[in-house]
């Protein structure tokens, strides 16, 4: 089972702390309780960053700290390179929050961490969150309040603006993963559904997906294969968007009805997902069900 499990205890590296979003995101996740341990870069002239030592490697630093998570913060070209190196090094988790992943890079590197039993959220991913805890990536902490709620999303901006406004209703999150929005990504909807129904501080679960793809359809049927008996909502971007045009993000291409906003809402609602048409009408949703629990 893909478990992207982490606590405010998981030691974790920053690849490309050397860089200026490097430097500014580790601040941030430490600021937020994040335990970053050290950071990755080949400047050797560099020994800390804010206090935090710096490696030449993957391997010296994991070998120093025994981290088993990475953030990596590194250009789209080098960033294959740099998750095969973390997975040599033992890293468990990667979150790789970078856009523009070469689909061929994005496909070895998939390969690489099935076979390797690693799990690896992104590319073109705002990174996770256990709120309250730890955050890898850059989610904003405006919208992290702790609670039952489990979220993962394809778009990082209407997660945001979901987080946002179930967090001024009053309604916290457990795991927030974002799984980005490119085709070929590390970790999928339907592949985090037994971590989901596993995890005991998850009560429900909202997906903020978009049209393009199959992976809302792909996560309805895990749903009924996994007999997956907690509420689920979801909130699909591109209700009215034309089809053959890509929207946002490279997987939201629709080609007729496959992808399409109508196909998507059919599955999950099979499925017993309570889809929501609109921002206002997922938090009105959730609400109520976050009343009704109480």
């Amino acid at each position: 089972m893909i478990d992207p499990g982490v606590d405010r205890n998981t030691p974790v590296l920053v690849q490309g702390i050397t860089g200026r979003a490097g430097r500014m995101h580790a601040r941030r996740m430490r600021d937020y309780g994040t335990r970053i341990v050290a950071g990755v870069s080949p400047r050797a002239e560099v020994a800390d960053v804010d206090g935090v030592p710096v490696y030449a490697t993957c391997a010296e630093a994991v070998a120093a700290t025994g981290a088993t998570a990475s953030v990596l913060l590194v250009g789209a070209a080098q960033l294959a390179d740099a998750v095969a190196e973390a997975v040599a090094a033992g890293i468990r988790l990667v979150v790789t929050p970078t856009e523009g992943m070469p689909v061929h890079d994005a496909l070895r590197t998939r390969r690489l961490v099935q076979a390797a039993g690693v799990t690896w959220i992104g590319a073109s991913t705002p990174g996770m969150a256990v709120a309250g805890e730890v955050k890898l990536g850059f989610l904003p902490e405006a919208s992290l309040l702790p609670g039952p709620l489990g979220l993962m999303s394809k778009s990082g901006t209407l997660s945001y603006e979901s987080g946002y406004r179930l967090t001024a209703a009053g309604v916290g999150t457990s795991v927030w993963i974002g799984v980005g929005g490119d085709p070929v990504k590390g970790t999928r909807f339907a592949e985090l559904v037994p971590f989901y129904a596993a995890h005991a501080g998850t009560e429900a679960l909202l997906i903020v997906g978009e049209i393009g793809g199959s992976e809302e359809e792909e996560f309805a049927q895990a749903l009924i294969e996994h007999a997956f008996a907690k509420p689920v909502f979801a909130l699909i971007a591109g209700r009215s968007s034309p089809e053959g045009i890509t929207m946002g993000h490279a997987g939201a291409l629709v080609h007729g009805r496959h992808g399409s906003y109508a196909a998507k809402a059919e599955a999950l609602e099979r499925a017993g997902v309570t889809v929501c048409g609109s921002l206002d009408e997922m938090t009105r949703a959730v609400s109520a069900w976050h009343a009704a629990r109480a």
